[in-house]
């Protein structure tokens, strides 16, 4: 198989990843409620802290984050950087949208984190590191995300190269799409703060 022809192999194999819901599979095999029920009825760590439970919050946040991390080198492997970034979008696409779950996921934000991992560790780090700041100082964790969000891209573009950057932008655009609600929210005042529970 040419590498042209691997890359759609290679967005299956990412969304397949992506689609895994870690944060329902965690939830009951803990036996909480059904976590799509509280909150904002995301499957992602958020959520799942809304629970008060940290650990399964914990465990989310790694795993999803993993997922993203895994879809880009298994393809990196195979088929190198081209079908890398192709995964990672399969993979963030399978988070947001899973089959499995009649395509109502997570918001992206621990994908997003494990694909820069994958593809470029120091864009990762620049995204926990504004995420980090933003909470702290807001409590915030959709404002968090947002502003990481758009200003990594930045970053991206200064270091890196431009098809990276291009999935950082496109990424950053379905991560804004799936904070719609939260932005709506933070408008009115009404958006939850990290730790509260449903």
């Amino acid at each position: 198989m040419g590498l042209d022809a691997f890359l759609p192999v290679a967005f299956v194999i990412g969304y397949l990843l992506g689609s895994i819901p870690f944060g329902l599979v965690l939830t009951r095999l803990a036996g909480t409620q059904d976590i799509r029920s509280i909150g904002s009825g995301s499957i992602g760590a958020t959520n799942v802290l809304r629970t008060g439970r940290k650990g399964l919050a914990a465990g989310t946040l790694l795993l999803d984050a993993l997922k993203g991390t895994a879809a880009v080198l298994i393809a990196f492997r195979i088929g190198g950087s081209d079908a890398a970034l192709v995964a990672g979008l399969g993979a963030f696409l399978g988070h947001l949208f899973p089959v499995w779950l009649k395509f109502r996921g997570g918001k992206g934000v621990a994908v997003y984190i494990g694909i820069l991992l994958g593809l470029i560790p120091a864009g990762a780090l620049v995204f926990c590191l504004l995420w980090l700041a933003t909470a702290f100082t807001t409590r915030y964790s959709s404002l968090s995300a947002l502003v990481a969000a758009f200003v990594t891209p930045l970053f991206l573009w200064w270091f890196s190269d431009p098809k990276l950057t291009s999935l950082a932008v496109v990424l950053t655009l379905l991560l804004f799409y799936a904070h719609r609600e939260n932005i709506k929210r933070l408008q009115s005042g009404k958006e939850s703060r990290i730790g509260e529970k449903a």
